[in-house]
């Protein structure tokens, strides 16, 4: 019995961090509409700026938790400032949602380069020795976890509730135009939900350091737990978030206790999927589902993708198979041939991401998981079963297609934020699956011993038979897709895109357009996943994880999106750039938020996009009229 407490009071200290977390959400949530997947960055800041101002500049503690908390509420508020309060003005919520992504890899990669990768453990804030309750041993610390939440939530509640301040919060995010009318201040209640919303999370990793170590990537556990807490208790409630916080560290520590903690993750990802779909807006949220998808089209004008057509594509093709097939000649012994390799499958993958977010308009943010899907089916197969690696790749394809044909129908009726949260959560619960079967999968250590790729007897096993595969599949892949996105069903996923009931009324079948699109994106990721099993000859969760889905949104939005060609660009640069300037790999993180948030802030169309409608403007190379085709973005 004794055991159990003592579990139960340790899901409770954790369940209290994860409900601080999941109140800075619902914070931000309320006045923007969009959660702030950046909020587990502050959880970081705030003991990694604690750590150094404690231990290394010598301040006392209670200075340093009142100047790291400040910190973070700054950069809370400049956040808001130059970025989200541009992005609000041109960016729908599918949009907003990948800046905060973007911004959660930039705080990653600021905090990789400023405190390394080494982990940090915080001094107790009143002694080590447990305090014996009944019997029950109580860390010290964690009276000051249970101290801080409750004045927290006591505080905000106050203001929330009893306050004109806290009415004009929750009328900004009933309706923040409405609001405006009544004289409430929009923008100051956005830096508001921000800075105080960070000066949370802050508070959270300062009483939480002491019995944890914090990395400068744990800002990604805590935005998924925050979040999974956020969205099972109620997008918007206080009260939800508090309890789905508390719930979801009682439960995770009861499972890690009585069943195993490699299954704690998955049971409350499969517990979010089932209440995302039943009620999307949580258990104790409303249960009316916001339109996104009409407030995105009223409230965002959609820009226009540009596209090569004619000579100009042909052209282009001809340079591409030319640069293919004299590539390996130039790069010699470089050592890149691999990194080359690796672009190319990452490319399969991502072309599967174009034709869903840059045709249809669907955002995943985890696409990796049916990476993980096919590549880990392939493998199995092939290392333990003796299965030819064609077949496997086959069968990993069909296993991910059976998964994307129920997930796709379970989650029919999820439009915009709650979509794009549900395939979060799919992509979480794959990682968890992975990591926890490790008797199937290999586990954290993964899967080794995998055989080269081969067919009809001829094996692929050095790189640049490996290349010449990999860049055929890829340029196959890209002369199909093209054909198809300007025949009537590309025409159709781009009304889809634009305007999902101006599309029905036109007799589209807006849903079977939608499965459809998704069953070919999830099929085009399986194929990469078993093309990086076979080519590593290893495959770890770690390769195929959700850190990897996001790699993949940020390669398509850094390339442009809806030009099939586009992500070829950003797949090279964030793969290629890193694997030849090794000394600069430690930059690799930042930088790729910084893309992120400046090509979705000023060139949303990406690299390959903007220098085609810069070409266009000049009239030089892509001829006006019916050379140009356009759809909206994101």
């Amino acid at each position: 019995m004794r055991e159990a407490v003592e579990i139960a009071v340790g899901g409770f200290l954790a369940g209290s961090v994860f409900a601080l977390v999941a109140v800075g959400f619902t914070l931000v949530y309320s006045v923007m509409g969009v959660p702030n997947l950046a909020q587990g960055a502050f959880v970081v800041l705030g003991a990694l700026t604690l750590y150094s101002l404690e231990t290394r500049f010598h301040w006392p503690l209670a200075y340093a938790i009142v100047g790291s908390t400040a910190i973070a509420a700054a950069v809370g508020a400049a956040m808001e400032r130059l970025v989200i309060r541009p992005a609000l003005h041109r960016l729908p919520i599918s949009g907003m949602l990948i800046l905060m992504v973007g911004l959660l890899t930039l705080f990653e990669g600021a905090s990789l380069i400023i405190w390394g990768s080494q982990p940090y453990s915080i001094p107790t804030f009143s002694g080590e020795r447990p305090v014996a309750v009944a019997g029950v041993r109580i860390p010290t610390q964690g009276f000051w976890i249970i101290g801080v939440t409750a004045a927290i939530v006591v505080v905000l509640w106050y203001i929330l509730t009893r306050t004109i301040f806290g009415k004009a919060l929750r009328a900004c995010a009933e309706n923040p135009l409405a609001a405006s009318l009544m004289g409430v201040h929009v923008s100051r209640m956005t830096l508001f939900s921000f800075a105080v919303g960070a000066a949370i999370g802050a508070i959270g990793g300062e009483v939480l350091g002491p019995i944890t170590s914090i990395e400068f990537d744990t800002g990604r556990f805590f935005t998924n737990s925050g979040f999974i807490a956020f969205a099972l208790g109620g997008m918007g409630s206080f009260f939800g978030a508090i309890v789905g916080g508390l719930g979801l560290g009682l439960v995770q520590q009861l499972t890690a206790g009585y069943v195993s903690s490699l299954f704690s993750n998955t049971l409350t990802l499969v517990l979010l999927l089932a209440v995302l779909i039943w009620r999307p807006g949580g258990i104790l949220g409303s249960s009316a589902a916001r339109r996104e998808d009409v407030r995105e089209f009223i409230a965002h004008s959609t820009g226009s993708a540009v596209r090569i057509k004619g000579p100009a594509a042909w052209a282009l093709a001809l340079l591409g198979a030319i640069t293919v097939g004299v590539l390996p000649l130039l790069l010699g012994r470089t050592g890149l041939t691999g990194s080359v390799v690796i672009t190319g499958i990452l490319f399969i993958g991502v072309l599967g991401l174009d034709l869903l977010m840059g045709y249809a308009g669907l955002v995943s943010l985890g696409h990796a998981g049916f990476m993980a899907v096919g590549g880990y089916t392939a493998a199995i197969l092939a290392t333990r079963y003796g299965l030819a690696p064609l077949a496997a790749t086959g069968a990993g394809i069909a296993l991910s297609l059976t998964v994307a044909l129920v997930l796709s129908l379970v989650t029919a009726r999820l439009r915009g934020l709650y979509l794009a949260l549900a395939t979060l959560a799919f992509g979480l619960l794959v990682d968890s699956v992975a990591v926890g079967l490790s008797s199937v999968t290999g586990g954290p250590s993964g899967l080794v011993g995998i055989p080269s790729f081969s067919v009809g007897g001829y094996t692929f096993a050095s790189p640049i038979s490996n290349y010449y595969l990999v860049w055929g599949v890829a340029g196959a892949l890209v002369i199909v897709l093209a054909n198809l996105a300007r025949s009537g069903y590309g025409r159709a996923l781009r009304a889809t895109r634009a305007d999902q009931t101006a599309a029905r009324a036109l007799g589209i079948q807006v849903p079977r357009y939608k499965v459809s699109v998704f069953l070919l994106s999830a099929a085009l990721a399986s194929l990469a996943g078993s093309l990086y099993a076979f080519y590593f000859h290893f495959l770890s969760p770690e390769m195929v994880s959700t850190s990897r889905s996001l790699e993949m949104i940020t390669m398509l939005v850094l390339g442009g999106e809806g030009t099939l060609i586009g992500p070829l660009v950003g797949v090279a640069l964030l793969t290629l750039l890193p694997a030849a300037f090794q000394p600069l790999s430690i930059y690799k993180t930042l930088a790729e938020g910084v893309l992120l948030v400046l090509i979705l802030l000023y060139l949303p169309g990406g690299i390959f996009g903007g220098a085609l409608s810069a070409l266009q403007r000049l009239g030089r190379v892509i001829p006006r009229g019916p050379a140009v085709e356009t759809a909206g973005r994101i």
